[in-house]
């Protein structure tokens, strides 16, 4: 019986065709083809179009999400886990990485400056300290400092601000958002690691300063010691998380990487800005990880993990 593997997308326009055309031609003897999921109105107990669906646009469509993760339980090699994803958050990674020993920047998680119209605060945030300690936050973090949303991407409603009047403002249009404050590292080298099956790892010198197409810098290849360590404190953090595709940033700051960003399970595959060697890097071990779980020769860290994996039945019937 042949296999199928759906790509699910959002803007991106580089890496879907020759994702697929890579599965494609990897996948013809084996009895595996790839091709743009389709999904709409699913029923609880339809059975599953796809083995394996590499999902990268489930966190902006709440439907996505919804599909996936009925689909892990009826047998769906999801990438990523829908579950860990939606659960997933960067102060969580923060406490993590210093468990497992990796640098991240001094973080403290704010409280909303904003809630829900139906939110009393005179009832509901009876147990929320008020005023905050502002004095002590900063002690703790230090400034310039970053203010940046706890989940999201993309470098959006990110703000370095160095006094408390900056923190203020940037603080009181974060709405109901909610924001971590991290100390500043003034970095003197910056890597981004593209990770795969967590295991592959792909060190790049980056750049955040630069505009986006320039920001991948090719022109100077991590090497030596500062590759060894990237790709070791990478390949933890991606392990640990569970994620199969990821991205993550370290700030090096004398001889120490801080882990700044890895809560990017849909990370920027585009050959535009990844530049075109590192694009073809990513075609070779995406098809190569997805053609594993397809033929069942490799399992996705998280399947038989959850609590319901225990008491649900092997076979459904509609």
């Amino acid at each position: 019986m042949s296999k199928l593997v759906g790509l699910l997308v959002g803007r991106e326009n580089t890496f879907p065709e020759p994702f697929l055309e890579v599965v494609n031609t990897k996948g013809r003897d084996l009895g595996v083809r790839a091709e743009m999921a389709l999904l709409g109105g699913t029923a609880e107990f339809e059975a599953p179009r796809y083995d394996v669906i590499v999902d990268r646009i489930s966190h902006e469509v709440p439907y996505y999400r919804a599909h996936l993760k009925s689909a892990t339980l009826l047998g769906t090699a999801v990438i990523n886990d829908p579950f860990w994803w939606e659960a997933d958050e960067k102060f969580f990674e923060c406490t993590l990485a210093r468990k497992l020993g990796v640098a991240v920047p001094r973080t403290v998680v704010l409280p909303n400056k904003e809630y829900l119209p139906d939110i009393d605060p005179g009832v509901s945030l009876r147990n929320l300290r008020y005023p905050l300690d502002w004095e002590a936050i900063v002690g703790y973090t230090g400034l310039p400092a970053v203010l940046k949303p706890n989940t999201g991407g993309g470098w959006k409603d990110v703000h370095v601000v160095g006094s408390m009047e900056e923190l203020w403002r940037a603080y009181d249009t974060s709405g109901t958002n909610t924001m971590i404050l991290q100390e500043f590292i003034d970095w003197q080298d910056y890597v981004r690691c593209i990770c795969i099956g967590r295991e592959q790892v792909l060190p790049i010198r980056y750049d955040p300063r630069l505009p986006f197409i320039d920001r991948y810098r090719t022109e100077d290849p991590v090497e030596g010691w500062l590759y060894d360590r990237a790709v070791e404190d990478a390949r933890l953090l991606t392990q640990a998380l569970g994620y199969d595709m990821d991205t993550v940033e370290f700030a090096v700051r004398d001889g120490v990487l801080y882990a700044i960003d890895f809560l990017n399970p849909a990370p920027d595959f585009d050959n535009f800005s990844i530049k075109e060697a590192n694009f073809w890097w990513v075609l070779d071990r995406m098809s190569d990880l997805v053609l594993s779980y397809a033929l069942g020769s490799a399992d996705p860290p998280w399947r038989g993990q959850q609590r319901w994996w225990r008491y649900a039945k092997a076979e459904v019937t509609p």
